[in-house]
């Protein structure tokens, strides 16, 4: 079996943590996937839980904005028209 890219950093976690190295491994995976979330699908999915939350749309957009701009690799700014668009269409 080759070694993955991720080898490094599930030993590193196997080393660090309790945890063994399929859990390692399946960490390193799900981390590997939120960010590789599309902004659309990040947009959708945030505002549903912040609704679910009780936050008006008003709260809501300004702290999708906020939260855009501290992913890994941040997406360019995005106005609030921008933002209900991609969740109203």
């Amino acid at each position: 079996m080759s070694p993955g890219p991720h080898d490094e950093l599930i030993a590193h976690l196997v080393r660090s943590t309790p945890l063994s190295a399929g859990e390692a491994a399946r960490v390193v995976a799900e981390v590997l996937g939120y960010f590789a979330e599309p902004v659309e699908e990040f947009v959708r999915r945030r505002h549903t839980e912040l609704q679910g939350r009780g936050l008006t749309n008003d709260r809501i957009f300004e702290r999708l904005g906020a939260e855009l701009a501290t992913r890994r690799v941040a997406p360019p700014v995005l106005s609030v028209r921008q933002l209900r668009r991609i969740v109203y269409g």
